[in-house]
């Protein structure tokens, strides 16, 4: 009888976490909010400026504050969220999330909305490493792929919502709040992702804790800063001596950081990066076709914001939808992606990169033949096509990058991964927007739009030819 009543407890206790469907669908939540809120400030940023009588330079810290904050913190977010508790992090960051949103919203001033928002990115990197690690950790086989896929598409389809959301709440002027909203409306989907979390995501934790690394993570932080900062605040602050410093120690302070991981490694201490994670084919080449893809997405999204609102005299609306082609292929492609990768591997990524390189020449063409008078039929044709592409890359291209990382440092892996897009996604905005803002003086708004549309193109044909060294199949 004894062992009738206790045996399953027994088995309960060690029955691996599972996440159901309600719980995907909590975590992609939490994985949307912080990829949406990147970019539905592009749209918004003339009218926050106008509002809080803010320069240029400061609003660029609007974006790169968010951007910076993110990205540095994201790998530690993963480490602690293996060490102390994915759900609990998950938790802790998406309510900060929701409060730095309510404090952006009603920021009164734009230093005090800057400081906000890196509040805001701070919690972005708590909350979003748990959940690539709570579906390495808690699904497996076809559903691992499925959610993985699901994540990918979640992503995608944010960064272009976020946009046009923004255009969207602006101009609905809700209540009175113009450009408030569009950190507002964070708040009531957080208290629903919190209530849906507490009952539906499982608790998992890496089974061999491993401290934080303090130096690694300073030194991570060092490196990240002096790229980051720099490249997305010199065009505003007219290119200091301060920016050319700091780019001039970025790489001394990442040989340090690798040395450092290295020296740790090598001693049997758990550095923030290890370094054994890049001997992993995968993760390695993976990781280098992620980062100019990201440059390429979020310069054209800004770009196009922009062009569009500047040049083509779009209000926040119709620029936003604009891109809403694109949106809806993507998400529709991108739930075809496994099992296109089932039948035909990773050469799904070279097509995509592809067919994006299509799309983007349809974009170039409307905007060379239909100038100024660019909107949404003109651009339909090539921004589903891009859509199409991107949709066949990204989701496939995280699947790869996480497919050899074992479960206990799924937290650190994730972490790398999203550290990586980030970066990307923040380089891109200070390299091809920097330069499409250079040559508008100079050139016009269009010419500048088809050379920044040109030089783009150029870097997907480089992602194009490094998904060719890809692994052929997803273990």
């Amino acid at each position: 009888m004894t062992e009738t009543l206790t045996s399953p407890t027994t088995r309960s206790s060690v029955a691996p976490p599972v996440l159901g469907g309600l719980g995907l669908f909590t975590v992609l939540l939490g994985a949307a909010l912080p990829l949406i809120d990147f970019f539905i400030v592009n749209v918004a940023l003339p009218t926050i400026g106008r509002d809080l009588h803010a320069s240029e330079a400061v609003l660029e810290l609007v974006v790169a504050g968010y951007g910076v904050s993110y990205a540095v913190l994201l790998v530690l977010g993963g480490r602690l969220g293996d060490l102390f508790g994915r759900r609990e992090f998950f938790l802790g960051g998406m309510a900060a999330f929701g409060l730095t949103s309510l404090a952006c919203g009603l920021a009164p001033s734009a230093w005090t909305l800057v400081a906000a928002r890196v509040a805001q990115g701070a919690a972005a990197a708590a909350m979003l490493p748990q959940v690539l690690a709570t579906i390495q950790s808690a699904t497996e086989g076809p559903r691992r792929a499925k959610a993985m896929g699901l994540y990918g598409a979640t992503a995608g389809l944010s960064m272009v919502a976020g946009q046009v959301l923004g255009g969207v709440l602006v101009a609905a002027d809700i209540a009175g709040t113009g450009w408030r909203a569009v950190f507002l409306v964070n708040v009531p989907v957080v208290v629903v992702g919190l209530f849906l979390a507490a009952r539906a995501v499982p608790e998992t934790r890496s089974q061999r804790p491993e401290p934080v690394d303090g130096p690694g993570t300073v030194l991570l932080a060092v490196s990240l800063l002096t790229l980051l900062v720099p490249l997305t605040e010199g065009r505003a602050a007219g290119w200091p001596l301060w920016t050319w410093l700091a780019l001039a120690a970025f790489p001394f302070a990442a040989w340090a950081f690798y040395a450092v991981e290295r020296r740790a490694d090598r001693q049997g201490r758990t550095p923030l990066v290890p370094p054994s994670l890049f001997a992993l084919m995968s993760v390695r080449r993976g990781l280098v076709m992620l980062v100019p893809f990201s440059i390429g997405f979020s310069g054209f999204m800004f770009v196009i914001a922009v062009a569009l609102q500047r040049g083509a005299g779009l209000g926040p609306v119709p620029a936003g939808l604009a891109l809403a082609p694109m949106a809806v292929v993507f998400f529709a492609v991108s739930l075809c992606g496994p099992r296109l990768v089932a039948r035909y591997g990773t050469r799904v990524v070279t097509a995509g990169g592809l067919i994006q390189a299509v799309g983007l020449t349809l974009i170039v063409l409307a905007a060379l033949r239909s100038w100024p008078d660019l909107g949404v039929l003109e651009l339909l044709p090539g921004a589903a096509v891009a859509g199409a592409g991107q949709a066949l890359q990204l989701p496939v291209l995280f699947r790869i990058i996480l497919s050899e990382v074992p479960p206990t440092r799924a937290g650190v892996g994730g972490g790398v991964m999203i550290t990586t897009q980030q970066s990307g996604l923040a380089l891109g905005v200070a390299t091809l927007g920097s330069l499409f803002l250079a040559l508008v003086p100079g050139w016009g708004m269009r010419d500048a739009l088809v050379t920044t549309l040109l030089v783009q193109l150029a870097g997907v044909a480089l992602t194009t030819a490094l998904s060719l060294r890809l692994p052929r199949t997803i273990s």
